[in-house]
């Protein structure tokens, strides 16, 4: 049913940008497969992939102006896509909560360890030297400045950071404090810290300074 369900799935990303297409998810696929080996208890790995597997399919949908939130709308699809192909009432239930529960910016908590373990690697791929480049790529595509000197971080009264230097303080920094395995932790703690050498650089450079 999985490899089903990765080819039913991929059509969604044929024209998705960098930052969250295909190679993507195969990325979070493999961050996944490192999280569950490291847990203690039990974890349905099936649930974990196939919710892996759909977890972005709105994402451009959302990009594009088309929807608003791509984890309420990739959760419906994807049970429409699961049904489709004879998944059983409870694992459409399961995988539907991870995807609803994956996403950074809704107020839905993980109530499964399937579903930490989805958005703990997801969140991962924004980590490290994967997501410096994911970041600057979807800046790219948004129209972000990349640095702007006139708005340090400290007085972005933005969200999401008005250029996206800032948003490595906004959102980036902050994803350690979100993890929820321990597993998880450890591999942000060492992609948060890289993440900070780079960004010291950057600044650095910047201002004429290396």
């Amino acid at each position: 049913m999985l490899e089903t369900v990765r080819d039913r799935a991929r059509p969604y990303f044929e024209d998705a940008p960098p930052a969250h297409d295909w190679h993507h998810v195969r990325r979070v696929a493999a961050l996944a497969d490192t999280l569950v080996a490291e847990q203690t208890a039990p974890v349905d790995e099936r649930i974990v992939q196939l919710a892996v597997a759909l977890h972005d399919i709105g994402r451009e949908r959302e990009d594009r102006g088309e929807i608003d939130d791509h984890a309420t709308w990739g959760a419906r699809e994807g049970s429409r896509i699961l049904a489709d192909v004879g998944a059983s009432e409870e694992t459409i239930d399961r995988v539907r909560h991870c995807i609803r529960a994956h996403r950074y910016s809704n107020d839905v908590e993980p109530e499964t360890l399937e579903a930490e373990i989805v958005c703990d690697a997801d969140n991962l791929d924004a980590l490290g030297a994967v997501g410096i480049a994911r970041a600057f790529a979807h800046g790219s595509v948004i129209g972000s400045p990349l640095y702007d000197p006139d708005v340090p971080p400290a007085d972005d009264e933005t969200t999401a950071g008005r250029s996206q230097y800032n948003h490595f303080y906004k959102k980036i920094l902050e994803l350690p404090e979100r993890m929820y395995t321990d597993a998880g932790r450890a591999l942000a703690g060492d992609r948060a810290a890289f993440v900070r050498e780079y960004l010291a650089r950057f600044e650095a450079e910047a201002s004429g300074d290396a």
